[in-house]
């Protein structure tokens, strides 16, 4: 009996530009996630910096994002401004979802550290996040707006997110952690499916 092979998925490029200006802030991103992983980041916070290029690298996702807000203040509204305006970007090249795998996992350790996170491309924006962090700040960056980071996103992306930090004693590691997992979780549920076809992932027929 020869074997019957799935219809290969033609996937048209999966890319978006957004730029979000407001009072506070002034942001352009663009991603690829079709991409191989090349991250050009400038928010004027070094360590969310290199939060962003994890996502990228781990994703395999292309990102550019340049962000200019107003750090004379705080890092609140450049943090939060991002999540949301990567989370518009993300659903907009990810279009209607044929094909997508749309759910993802993982679990990513650094030394003592170990989080878990859970994403469901649903269409039903929500957040559930613990993460007990060791300490306020990391380096130049409030460790309590990785949450406003991710709400930001998962608002705009349309997407369930869950988020815990199994584990860790270093605020650095656990930070770390988190945007690693979100990373690869994100690089799952974004995979194309060719088993799928051109059907939405879900039995309602619409996400």
């Amino acid at each position: 009996m020869t074997a019957v092979l799935p219809i290969p998925t033609t996937v048209p490029p999966r890319r978006a530009t957004i730029r979000r200006d407001t009072k506070e802030t002034k942001i352009g991103v663009s991603v690829d996630l079709d991409g191989s992983g090349v991250a050009r980041i400038s928010t004027g916070i070094g360590f969310f910096d290199h939060m962003l290029e994890q996502i990228a690298r781990h994703g395999t996702i292309d990102l550019d994002i340049d962000a200019q807000g107003d750090l004379h203040i705080d890092g609140h509204h450049t943090v939060e401004d991002v999540g949301i305006a990567l989370g518009m970007a993300v659903a907009e090249a990810v279009g209607d979802k044929r094909g997508l795998t749309r759910y993802g996992h993982a679990y990513v350790p650094l030394d003592e550290a170990l989080s878990r996170v859970v994403v469901d491309f649903s269409g039903r924006p929500g957040l559930v996040m613990n993460v007990p962090f060791k300490a306020g700040m990391i380096g130049g960056f409030d460790a309590q707006l990785a949450h406003e980071f991710f709400q930001g996103f998962a608002n705009h992306a349309l997407v369930t997110l869950h988020i815990d930090n199994l584990r860790g004693d270093n605020a650095h590691h656990q930070c770390e952690t988190v945007f690693k997992a979100f990373a690869r979780a994100l690089r799952t549920a974004l995979t194309v499916d060719p088993r799928l076809g051109n059907a939405i992932p879900s039995t309602k027929g619409s996400l």
